[in-house]
Protein backbone atom coordinates (compact mmCIF):
# COMPACT_ATOMS: atom_id res chain seq x y z
CA UNK A 1 0.00 0.00 0.00
CA UNK A 2 2.85 2.12 0.80
CA UNK A 3 4.60 1.70 -2.54
CA UNK A 4 1.31 2.30 -4.12
CA UNK A 5 0.66 5.71 -2.28
CA UNK A 6 4.67 7.13 -3.44
CA UNK A 7 3.54 6.01 -7.12
CA UNK A 8 0.23 7.68 -7.01
CA UNK A 9 1.96 10.78 -5.68
CA UNK A 10 4.68 10.71 -8.59
CA UNK A 11 2.24 10.36 -11.11
CA UNK A 12 0.25 13.28 -9.88
CA UNK A 13 3.31 15.81 -10.28
CA UNK A 14 3.34 14.40 -14.03
CA UNK A 15 -0.34 15.34 -14.24
CA UNK A 16 0.40 18.71 -12.68
CA UNK A 17 3.57 18.98 -14.80
CA UNK A 18 1.38 18.42 -17.90
CA UNK A 19 -1.74 20.74 -16.94
CA UNK A 20 0.49 23.23 -16.18
CA UNK A 21 2.11 23.49 -19.93
CA UNK A 22 -0.69 24.84 -21.42
CA UNK A 23 0.51 28.06 -19.78
CA UNK A 24 4.06 28.01 -21.16
CA UNK A 25 4.34 29.67 -24.74
CA UNK A 26 7.36 31.66 -23.94
CA UNK A 27 11.15 31.50 -22.41
CA UNK A 28 9.55 34.21 -19.81
CA UNK A 29 6.99 31.25 -19.24
CA UNK A 30 8.45 28.48 -18.70
CA UNK A 31 12.09 30.06 -16.86
CA UNK A 32 9.90 32.84 -14.81
CA UNK A 33 6.09 31.53 -14.74
CA UNK A 34 5.47 34.59 -16.89
CA UNK A 35 5.90 36.69 -13.71
CA UNK A 36 3.03 36.44 -12.53
CA UNK A 37 3.41 33.98 -9.04
CA UNK A 38 0.68 35.38 -6.72
CA UNK A 39 2.31 35.62 -3.11
CA UNK A 40 1.63 32.52 -1.82
CA UNK A 41 3.06 30.37 -4.79
CA UNK A 42 6.36 32.30 -4.36
CA UNK A 43 6.58 31.74 -1.26
CA UNK A 44 6.25 28.41 -1.38
CA UNK A 45 8.34 28.10 -4.46
CA UNK A 46 11.22 29.95 -2.48
CA UNK A 47 11.09 28.30 0.51
CA UNK A 48 11.52 25.01 -1.28
CA UNK A 49 14.70 25.92 -3.04
CA UNK A 50 16.98 23.61 -0.82
CA UNK A 51 13.95 21.80 1.87
CA UNK A 52 15.34 18.56 0.16
CA UNK A 53 17.35 15.58 1.02
CA UNK A 54 19.65 17.56 3.05
CA UNK A 55 17.38 19.09 5.32
CA UNK A 56 15.40 15.82 5.94
CA UNK A 57 17.99 13.19 5.75
CA UNK A 58 21.30 14.97 6.56
CA UNK A 59 20.81 17.72 8.75
CA UNK A 60 18.75 15.91 11.19
CA UNK A 61 21.81 13.59 10.97
CA UNK A 62 24.44 16.30 12.20
CA UNK A 63 22.69 17.68 14.68
CA UNK A 64 22.13 14.98 16.27
CA UNK A 65 25.93 13.68 16.30
CA UNK A 66 26.96 17.86 16.64
CA UNK A 67 24.09 19.42 18.42
CA UNK A 68 23.13 23.19 17.54
CA UNK A 69 26.85 24.23 15.83
CA UNK A 70 26.63 20.71 13.64
CA UNK A 71 23.58 22.42 12.04
CA UNK A 72 24.89 26.24 11.29
CA UNK A 73 25.16 25.83 7.66
CA UNK A 74 21.79 24.47 7.53
CA UNK A 75 18.85 25.39 8.29
CA UNK A 76 20.18 28.74 10.31
CA UNK A 77 22.73 29.82 6.91
CA UNK A 78 19.77 28.60 4.54
CA UNK A 79 17.76 30.78 6.33
CA UNK A 80 19.67 33.84 6.49
CA UNK A 81 20.41 33.52 2.86
CA UNK A 82 16.23 33.91 2.44
CA UNK A 83 16.63 37.01 4.49
CA UNK A 84 19.47 38.93 2.66
CA UNK A 85 18.27 38.04 -0.39
CA UNK A 86 14.87 40.03 0.23
CA UNK A 87 16.51 42.50 2.19
CA UNK A 88 18.90 43.47 -0.40
CA UNK A 89 18.78 41.47 -3.65
CA UNK A 90 15.11 40.85 -4.52
CA UNK A 91 13.94 43.96 -5.40
CA UNK A 92 17.26 45.16 -7.47
CA UNK A 93 16.51 42.05 -9.44
CA UNK A 94 13.35 42.46 -10.48
CA UNK A 95 13.17 45.53 -11.23
CA UNK A 96 16.06 44.71 -14.10
CA UNK A 97 13.31 42.23 -15.97
CA UNK A 98 16.16 39.52 -16.64
CA UNK A 99 15.98 35.95 -17.25
CA UNK A 100 18.96 34.63 -16.26
CA UNK A 101 21.47 35.66 -12.74
CA UNK A 102 23.75 35.81 -15.60
CA UNK A 103 22.13 38.57 -17.32
CA UNK A 104 23.36 40.47 -14.98
CA UNK A 105 26.88 40.01 -15.63
CA UNK A 106 26.49 41.08 -18.72
CA UNK A 107 24.73 44.29 -18.17
CA UNK A 108 26.99 45.24 -15.23
CA UNK A 109 29.99 43.92 -16.53
CA UNK A 110 30.37 42.70 -20.12
CA UNK A 111 29.70 40.13 -22.59
CA UNK A 112 33.00 38.27 -21.13
CA UNK A 113 31.80 38.37 -17.59
CA UNK A 114 28.32 36.71 -18.94
CA UNK A 115 29.93 34.15 -20.33
CA UNK A 116 32.69 33.53 -18.08
CA UNK A 117 29.86 33.52 -14.69
CA UNK A 118 27.69 30.94 -17.30
CA UNK A 119 30.75 28.64 -17.48
CA UNK A 120 30.80 28.85 -13.92
CA UNK A 121 27.54 28.56 -12.57
CA UNK A 122 26.74 25.46 -14.44
CA UNK A 123 29.22 22.97 -12.91
CA UNK A 124 28.39 23.85 -9.43
CA UNK A 125 25.34 21.98 -9.80
CA UNK A 126 26.09 18.77 -10.99
CA UNK A 127 26.78 17.52 -7.59
CA UNK A 128 24.00 19.19 -5.60
CA UNK A 129 21.07 17.30 -8.29
CA UNK A 130 23.48 14.21 -8.28
CA UNK A 131 22.90 14.51 -4.36
CA UNK A 132 19.23 14.60 -4.77
CA UNK A 133 18.92 12.18 -7.11
CA UNK A 134 20.88 9.97 -5.18
CA UNK A 135 18.49 10.75 -2.45
CA UNK A 136 15.18 9.87 -4.25
CA UNK A 137 17.04 6.77 -5.20
CA UNK A 138 17.64 5.84 -1.47
CA UNK A 139 14.15 6.46 -0.24
CA UNK A 140 12.38 4.61 -3.13
CA UNK A 141 14.71 1.79 -3.12
CA UNK A 142 13.21 1.42 0.62
CA UNK A 143 9.57 1.61 -0.45
CA UNK A 144 9.56 -0.14 -3.46
CA UNK A 145 11.78 -2.62 -3.32
CA UNK A 146 13.52 -1.97 -6.24
CA UNK A 147 17.59 -1.26 -7.26
CA UNK A 148 18.98 2.28 -6.63
CA UNK A 149 19.70 2.53 -10.22
CA UNK A 150 16.37 1.65 -10.78
CA UNK A 151 14.98 4.25 -8.69
CA UNK A 152 17.00 6.90 -9.54
CA UNK A 153 15.81 6.27 -12.99
CA UNK A 154 11.77 5.94 -12.15
CA UNK A 155 12.44 9.59 -10.14
CA UNK A 156 14.69 10.98 -12.59
CA UNK A 157 12.41 10.38 -15.23
CA UNK A 158 9.16 12.08 -13.27
CA UNK A 159 11.77 15.15 -12.81
CA UNK A 160 12.32 15.69 -16.08
CA UNK A 161 8.71 14.74 -16.90
CA UNK A 162 7.32 17.78 -15.40
CA UNK A 163 9.85 20.31 -15.40
CA UNK A 164 9.97 19.95 -19.42
CA UNK A 165 6.61 20.28 -19.84
CA UNK A 166 5.60 22.77 -17.24
CA UNK A 167 8.95 25.06 -16.46
CA UNK A 168 8.36 27.36 -13.50
CA UNK A 169 4.73 27.06 -13.86
CA UNK A 170 4.67 23.30 -12.78
CA UNK A 171 7.48 23.54 -10.38
CA UNK A 172 5.68 26.10 -8.46
CA UNK A 173 2.06 24.67 -8.36
CA UNK A 174 3.75 21.38 -7.32
CA UNK A 175 6.16 23.12 -4.59
CA UNK A 176 2.85 24.73 -3.15
CA UNK A 177 0.91 21.49 -2.60
CA UNK A 178 4.84 19.63 -1.35
CA UNK A 179 5.09 22.58 1.04
CA UNK A 180 1.91 21.44 2.44
CA UNK A 181 2.62 17.40 2.47
CA UNK A 182 6.05 18.19 4.39
CA UNK A 183 4.37 21.24 6.69
CA UNK A 184 1.55 18.36 7.62
CA UNK A 185 3.41 15.24 7.49
CA UNK A 186 6.78 16.58 9.63
CA UNK A 187 4.22 18.11 12.49
CA UNK A 188 2.34 15.05 12.77
CA UNK A 189 5.47 12.65 13.04
CA UNK A 190 6.78 15.46 15.49
CA UNK A 191 4.06 15.24 17.65
CA UNK A 192 3.58 11.49 17.67
CA UNK A 193 7.88 10.79 18.24
CA UNK A 194 7.23 13.49 20.99
CA UNK A 195 4.55 11.63 22.83
CA UNK A 196 6.07 8.31 22.98
CA UNK A 197 9.10 10.06 24.70
CA UNK A 198 8.56 11.26 28.80
CA UNK A 199 8.84 14.91 27.55
CA UNK A 200 11.67 17.62 27.08
CA UNK A 201 13.12 16.68 30.14
CA UNK A 202 13.62 12.99 29.50
CA UNK A 203 14.80 13.98 26.11
CA UNK A 204 17.68 16.84 27.03
CA UNK A 205 18.63 14.81 30.81
CA UNK A 206 19.98 12.36 27.82
CA UNK A 207 22.07 15.29 26.00
CA UNK A 208 25.39 15.69 26.39
CA UNK A 209 26.46 18.89 28.00
CA UNK A 210 26.80 21.46 25.68
CA UNK A 211 24.68 20.56 22.69
CA UNK A 212 22.46 23.00 22.48
CA UNK A 213 25.25 25.57 22.77
CA UNK A 214 24.95 27.91 19.26
CA UNK A 215 28.15 29.84 19.80
CA UNK A 216 31.57 27.92 19.79
CA UNK A 217 34.83 27.82 21.32
CA UNK A 218 36.17 31.64 21.99
CA UNK A 219 39.46 30.39 20.26
CA UNK A 220 40.77 31.98 16.36
CA UNK A 221 40.47 28.80 14.69
CA UNK A 222 37.17 27.98 15.94
CA UNK A 223 35.61 31.66 15.26
CA UNK A 224 37.00 31.13 11.35
CA UNK A 225 34.87 27.91 11.10
CA UNK A 226 31.67 28.76 13.11
CA UNK A 227 31.60 31.94 10.22
CA UNK A 228 32.47 30.06 7.61
CA UNK A 229 29.48 27.62 8.55
CA UNK A 230 27.24 30.93 8.37
CA UNK A 231 28.23 31.96 4.97
CA UNK A 232 28.66 28.49 2.53
CA UNK A 233 24.63 28.87 2.06
CA UNK A 234 24.10 31.91 4.06
CA UNK A 235 25.94 34.00 1.11
CA UNK A 236 27.26 31.27 -1.28
CA UNK A 237 23.63 30.89 -2.28
CA UNK A 238 22.77 34.22 -3.29
CA UNK A 239 24.37 33.98 -6.83
CA UNK A 240 22.69 31.31 -7.47
CA UNK A 241 20.20 30.68 -10.83
CA UNK A 242 17.77 28.40 -8.75
CA UNK A 243 16.82 31.64 -5.98
CA UNK A 244 16.92 34.08 -8.45
CA UNK A 245 14.29 32.12 -10.91
CA UNK A 246 11.85 31.92 -7.76
CA UNK A 247 12.58 35.86 -6.77
CA UNK A 248 11.79 36.76 -10.48
CA UNK A 249 8.52 34.64 -10.73
CA UNK A 250 6.39 37.03 -8.56
CA UNK A 251 4.21 39.26 -10.26
CA UNK A 252 5.82 41.96 -8.71
CA UNK A 253 8.32 43.68 -7.10
CA UNK A 254 6.99 44.11 -3.74
CA UNK A 255 5.25 40.26 -4.10
CA UNK A 256 9.25 39.29 -4.25
CA UNK A 257 10.30 40.76 -1.00
CA UNK A 258 7.37 39.99 1.12
CA UNK A 259 7.64 36.20 -0.76
CA UNK A 260 11.30 35.80 -0.16
CA UNK A 261 10.86 37.22 3.66
CA UNK A 262 8.13 34.76 4.55
CA UNK A 263 10.12 31.64 2.84
CA UNK A 264 13.27 32.94 5.37
CA UNK A 265 11.15 32.42 8.22
CA UNK A 266 9.02 29.03 7.15
CA UNK A 267 12.40 27.88 6.07
CA UNK A 268 13.52 28.30 9.65
CA UNK A 269 10.82 26.78 11.45
CA UNK A 270 9.59 24.14 9.23
CA UNK A 271 13.43 22.99 9.03
CA UNK A 272 13.62 22.55 12.64
CA UNK A 273 10.86 19.82 12.74
CA UNK A 274 13.32 17.18 11.09
CA UNK A 275 15.94 17.83 13.71
CA UNK A 276 13.39 17.56 16.35
CA UNK A 277 12.27 14.63 15.05
CA UNK A 278 15.69 12.81 15.07
CA UNK A 279 16.71 14.04 18.53
CA UNK A 280 13.28 11.83 19.59
CA UNK A 281 14.62 9.21 17.65
CA UNK A 282 18.15 9.32 19.27
CA UNK A 283 16.53 8.86 22.24
CA UNK A 284 13.49 6.46 21.38
CA UNK A 285 15.72 4.04 18.90
CA UNK A 286 19.35 4.73 19.38
CA UNK A 287 19.93 1.06 17.71
CA UNK A 288 18.36 2.64 14.36
CA UNK A 289 22.13 5.04 14.67
CA UNK A 290 24.00 1.26 14.04
CA UNK A 291 22.52 1.64 10.48
CA UNK A 292 22.77 3.98 7.57
CA UNK A 293 22.79 7.28 8.74
CA UNK A 294 21.31 8.97 5.85
CA UNK A 295 18.37 7.15 6.59
CA UNK A 296 17.80 7.22 11.09
CA UNK A 297 14.31 9.45 10.10
CA UNK A 298 12.98 7.17 7.24
CA UNK A 299 13.49 4.25 9.17
CA UNK A 300 12.53 5.11 12.37
CA UNK A 301 9.09 6.11 10.84
CA UNK A 302 9.11 3.07 8.81
CA UNK A 303 9.94 0.56 11.30
CA UNK A 304 8.16 2.16 14.49
CA UNK A 305 4.85 4.20 12.74
CA UNK A 306 1.76 2.42 11.20
CA UNK A 307 0.92 2.75 7.66
CA UNK A 308 -1.39 6.06 7.59
CA UNK A 309 1.65 8.07 9.01
CA UNK A 310 4.30 6.18 6.81
CA UNK A 311 2.77 7.56 3.68
CA UNK A 312 2.51 10.95 5.09
CA UNK A 313 5.65 11.18 5.97
CA UNK A 314 6.86 9.31 3.09
CA UNK A 315 5.04 11.64 0.83
CA UNK A 316 6.27 14.54 2.66
CA UNK A 317 9.98 13.13 2.02
CA UNK A 318 9.22 12.31 -1.57
CA UNK A 319 7.63 16.14 -1.84
CA UNK A 320 10.80 17.73 -0.76
CA UNK A 321 13.38 16.22 -2.80
CA UNK A 322 10.99 16.35 -5.66
CA UNK A 323 10.86 20.44 -5.09
CA UNK A 324 14.49 20.53 -5.12
CA UNK A 325 15.69 18.59 -7.33
CA UNK A 326 13.30 20.38 -10.56
CA UNK A 327 14.31 23.48 -9.85
CA UNK A 328 18.06 22.87 -9.76
CA UNK A 329 17.78 20.80 -12.84
CA UNK A 330 16.33 23.87 -14.90
CA UNK A 331 18.49 26.16 -13.41
CA UNK A 332 21.41 25.51 -15.17
CA UNK A 333 19.38 24.33 -18.05
CA UNK A 334 18.24 27.95 -18.63
CA UNK A 335 21.84 29.50 -17.87
CA UNK A 336 23.63 27.11 -20.87
CA UNK A 337 20.64 28.24 -23.20
CA UNK A 338 20.12 31.74 -22.74
CA UNK A 339 24.27 32.54 -21.92
CA UNK A 340 26.31 30.16 -23.67
CA UNK A 341 24.18 28.76 -26.13
CA UNK A 342 22.87 32.18 -27.24
CA UNK A 343 25.99 33.63 -26.74
CA UNK A 344 27.13 31.87 -29.72
CA UNK A 345 24.00 32.04 -31.63
CA UNK A 346 22.46 35.25 -30.94
CA UNK A 347 19.83 35.51 -33.65
CA UNK A 348 17.98 31.98 -31.98
CA UNK A 349 14.57 32.48 -31.68
CA UNK A 350 12.40 32.23 -28.68
CA UNK A 351 11.04 29.35 -30.00
CA UNK A 352 14.43 27.65 -30.64
CA UNK A 353 15.82 29.01 -27.59
CA UNK A 354 12.83 27.07 -25.68
CA UNK A 355 13.71 24.12 -27.13
CA UNK A 356 17.58 23.90 -26.39
CA UNK A 357 16.66 24.64 -22.36
CA UNK A 358 14.14 21.62 -22.71
CA UNK A 359 16.93 19.89 -24.13
CA UNK A 360 19.66 21.02 -21.64
CA UNK A 361 17.31 19.91 -19.05
CA UNK A 362 17.40 15.91 -20.41
CA UNK A 363 20.97 16.64 -20.73
CA UNK A 364 22.01 18.05 -17.62
CA UNK A 365 19.95 15.23 -16.10
CA UNK A 366 21.68 12.69 -17.58
CA UNK A 367 25.20 14.00 -16.45
CA UNK A 368 24.04 13.89 -12.73
CA UNK A 369 22.24 10.54 -12.71
CA UNK A 370 25.87 9.17 -13.85
CA UNK A 371 27.39 10.49 -10.70
CA UNK A 372 24.61 9.86 -8.40
CA UNK A 373 24.37 6.19 -9.44
CA UNK A 374 28.32 5.89 -8.98
CA UNK A 375 28.53 7.60 -5.63
CA UNK A 376 27.10 6.69 -2.37
CA UNK A 377 27.21 9.95 0.42
CA UNK A 378 24.37 12.35 -0.55
CA UNK A 379 26.40 14.75 2.26
CA UNK A 380 29.90 14.14 0.39
CA UNK A 381 28.13 15.37 -3.36
CA UNK A 382 26.61 18.58 -1.38
CA UNK A 383 29.61 19.51 -0.19
CA UNK A 384 31.22 19.30 -3.46
CA UNK A 385 29.07 22.33 -5.14
CA UNK A 386 28.07 24.04 -1.65
CA UNK A 387 31.16 26.81 -1.87
CA UNK A 388 31.53 26.90 -5.44
CA UNK A 389 29.63 30.05 -6.01
CA UNK A 390 30.18 32.07 -2.42
CA UNK A 391 34.09 32.41 -3.85
CA UNK A 392 33.97 32.57 -7.29
CA UNK A 393 30.56 35.22 -8.32
CA UNK A 394 29.00 36.36 -4.54
CA UNK A 395 31.59 39.37 -4.42
CA UNK A 396 31.60 40.14 -8.06
CA UNK A 397 28.04 40.23 -7.91
CA UNK A 398 27.12 42.46 -4.58
CA UNK A 399 30.08 44.68 -6.02
CA UNK A 400 28.00 45.43 -8.93
CA UNK A 401 24.97 45.89 -7.14
CA UNK A 402 26.65 48.25 -4.26
CA UNK A 403 30.00 49.48 -5.66
CA UNK A 404 30.05 51.70 -8.09
CA UNK A 405 33.42 51.89 -8.73
CA UNK A 406 33.62 47.73 -9.43
CA UNK A 407 34.77 46.95 -13.07
CA UNK A 408 34.86 44.26 -15.88
CA UNK A 409 38.43 43.43 -15.14
CA UNK A 410 37.52 43.61 -11.11
CA UNK A 411 34.94 41.41 -11.97
CA UNK A 412 36.88 38.39 -14.49
CA UNK A 413 39.79 38.59 -11.59
CA UNK A 414 37.30 38.11 -8.93
CA UNK A 415 36.23 35.18 -10.57
CA UNK A 416 39.18 33.36 -11.67
CA UNK A 417 41.37 34.49 -8.85
CA UNK A 418 38.52 33.09 -5.71
CA UNK A 419 37.78 29.67 -7.97
CA UNK A 420 41.51 28.71 -8.24
CA UNK A 421 42.49 29.77 -4.39
CA UNK A 422 39.45 27.67 -3.24
CA UNK A 423 40.64 24.51 -5.52
CA UNK A 424 44.28 25.00 -4.52
CA UNK A 425 43.49 25.14 -0.62
CA UNK A 426 40.62 22.06 -1.11
CA UNK A 427 43.71 20.23 -2.71
CA UNK A 428 46.21 21.20 0.09
CA UNK A 429 43.65 20.61 2.75
CA UNK A 430 44.48 23.81 4.74
CA UNK A 431 44.19 24.15 8.42
CA UNK A 432 41.16 26.79 7.97
CA UNK A 433 38.13 26.39 5.29
CA UNK A 434 39.40 26.68 2.00
CA UNK A 435 36.15 28.53 1.42
CA UNK A 436 37.66 31.75 3.70
CA UNK A 437 40.66 31.84 1.60
CA UNK A 438 38.65 31.73 -1.83
CA UNK A 439 36.36 34.57 -0.51
CA UNK A 440 39.37 36.53 0.46
CA UNK A 441 41.31 36.33 -3.13
CA UNK A 442 38.34 37.00 -4.65
CA UNK A 443 37.65 40.22 -2.40
CA UNK A 444 41.41 41.09 -3.77
CA UNK A 445 40.98 40.16 -7.03
CA UNK A 446 38.34 42.85 -6.93
CA UNK A 447 39.98 45.43 -5.72
CA UNK A 448 43.00 44.75 -7.73
CA UNK A 449 40.97 45.27 -10.70
CA UNK A 450 39.31 48.52 -9.75
CA UNK A 451 42.40 49.76 -8.73
CA UNK A 452 44.88 48.45 -12.04
CA UNK A 453 41.55 50.66 -13.73
CA UNK A 454 41.97 53.20 -11.90
CA UNK A 455 45.77 53.98 -12.34
CA UNK A 456 44.58 53.19 -16.60
CA UNK A 457 42.35 56.17 -16.42
CA UNK A 458 44.75 57.98 -15.18
CA UNK A 459 47.81 57.16 -17.23
CA UNK A 460 45.16 58.09 -20.46
CA UNK A 461 44.06 61.14 -18.82
CA UNK A 462 46.19 63.81 -21.29
CA UNK A 463 48.03 66.35 -19.67
CA UNK A 464 47.25 70.00 -20.39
Amino acid sequence: MLAISIIGYLLLNLAIGLWASRRVSTTQDFILAGRSLPLMLAASATFATWFGSETIMGAPTEFVEHGVLGVIEDPFGAALCLLLVGLFFARRFYKMNIITFCDFFRIRYGRRAELLSAVMIIPSYFSWIAAQLLAMGIVLKVVLGWSLTECILLSSAVVILYTIWGGMWSISITDFLQTVMIIIGLTIVAVIMYQKTDGLGAITQKLPDGFFRFYPDFTFKASVEYFAAWITIGLGSIPQQDVFQRVMAAKSADTSVRATLISSGMYLTVALIPLFIALCGHVLYPELEMQDTQMIIPNMVLLHTGLPLQIMFFGALVSAILSTTSSAIMAPAAVLGENIVKFFNPDLTDKQLLLIIRISIVFITAICIYMATTRESIFELVAESSAFSLVSLFVPLAAGLYWRQSNTLGCLLSMVLGLVVWLLCVQLETEYPPMIYGLLASLAGMGAGILFGKKKVEESVPVR
